[in-house]
Formats: structure tokens, sequence, C-alpha cells
């Protein structure tokens, strides 16, 4: 089902996948699957199949629900959508037809925006052709540290309108980002009781980054404990720049 939000930077989540698997440091501390732990638990029934425990967990076997394609047709008020919070819309266990029907319900539904995120850009960028990429759909990769820039080329190779970087949690340095083509910068410390450090320079050097090559820049928070935990002010204010809304542009016509 599609819940309200608290990530800054959309409004609504929308889950047609759930279940994951871990494929880079960033993942090693995963709030989604410690989530779908709990809602097994609970006796969520969309969160009862267990993934392989050396890379997932209970309750986060990847699933697919052909029942959630077309809820977003269903709103009417625009909406600013972060597809798949509980998975990865490119998880080569996710067949390629249910990728393309959800894209044909993003396609159907230009009023809202819909920000994907994903750790698999080589299939993304391999399925890219078979695609309908409208322009309200912007598509993001994970890169927590040096070992995941390769993953911007991949972005590079499809249409997506808006492309975006998530570097959260960012565990490492970024320097000297190759920023072409990029439209976003996401910037994130880690939460939870296992939380890996941030360092303010790394955070100021993206942000320089950012401002240098005109590409907005976003910092979500510092991280600690909660995910609010010591705020999200990086040097005396909030940075919340954002590409403009499906919504809006439709607006300006």
């Amino acid at each position: 089902m599609a819940q309200t939000s608290g990530i800054e930077w959309t409004e609504t989540t929308w889950n047609p996948v759930t279940g994951c698997d871990r494929v880079s440091p960033g993942c090693d501390n995963c709030y989604a699957l410690t989530m779908a732990r709990r809602l097994k638990a609970a006796g969520s029934a969309r969160y009862q199949v267990d993934g392989d425990p050396r890379t997932s967990g209970p309750g986060f076997g990847l699933t697919i629900h052909p029942d959630l394609v077309n809820l977003p047709r269903r709103w009417v008020k625009p909406r600013t959508v972060f597809v798949n919070s509980m998975s990865d819309l490119f998880h080569a266990k996710v067949p390629a037809g249910f990728i393309a029907d959800v894209f044909a319900t993003m396609a159907a539904t230009p009023q809202h925006t819909y920000q994907v995120l994903t750790k698999r850009p080589l299939r993304a960028a391999r399925l890219a052709d078979s695609l309908t990429w409208p322009a309200n759909v912007w598509l993001g990769v994970s890169v927590e540290s040096p070992d995941q820039v390769n993953r911007l080329d991949l972005l590079r190779r499809t249409p997506a309108a808006v492309k975006f970087i998530s570097a959260e949690p960012l565990l490492a340095a970024l320097p000297d980002l190759d920023l072409k083509e990029i439209d976003w910068l996401i910037v994130g410390g880690e939460s939870g009781p296992r939380h890996r450090p941030i360092q303010a320079d790394w955070v100021r050097d993206l942000r320089d980054q950012s401002l240098a090559a005109g590409v907005r820049f976003f910092f979500k928070q510092w991280g600690g404990a909660r995910p609010k935990s010591n705020g999200r002010e990086l040097d005396g204010r909030v940075w919340d720049e954002m590409p403009p809304l499906a919504a809006e542009i439709l607006s300006t016509g």
C-alpha cells in the first residue's frame, strides 16, 4: 500500500515490490530489512516471504504485488512518490514485464513525480530501450563510497529525464565526482544503533561540487542513533534544493 513518508525529499511511498538483497556496504544496516522483520512478526501479509539469510532476512524475500501496480491511477492530487522504498525495482528477480507495467502506470499519471532509486543501474541500462521513460520519472543511484562511483556511468546510459545521486549513508569522501548529466545530489548520514559516522568535510565538499556544477543539493540529515538526532543544518542553513516537480511543470505549461 502507499504510505505517507517521513523522508524529507518525498511525500509518499509506493511498493509494488518488497524485499531485497544486500549488494554493497551501504546496505549493511538496511532500514528496510529491519522494518520487514518487524512487519513479518506483526503478521503483515506482504512480508511473509523470507530472504536468503546471507543477504536478506525474515520477511524480506523478493515479492511482487501485482494488485498494487495500478494504485497511483486512483490518486487525483499530485504526489511526489518514492518507488519501492522497501525494495529495488531493478532487482534481478523482478520480471522485466512487471517493471514495464510499473513504468506504464507512471506514464499514465503525469501529475505525479516518481523517484526510482536503485543500486542495480546495470539492469536499468540494459532494460532502458524496452521501457517508456516519461518526464515525470526520476532515476537515481546510491553512491555511498568511491567503490560505487561507476554506477553513475550506468545511470547516464538511461534516458531518465531527471538523474540523481543518493549519497546516503555517506561512508567516505567522494572527491572529484563526475556530475555530468546529474540533476540532483542527496547526501545523508547513517542512522540507527550501528550507524557509521559521517564527516562534515565530506558533506561540505559534495555541496561545493554541486554548486560548482549547477546541480541541486539536498542535505537530508547528519544521522545518529535516530534519523533526526543531529538535525540537518549544514553551516547554518538547510539545503533542500530539488528539481521541478511534475505538477509544477504541468501548471506552467
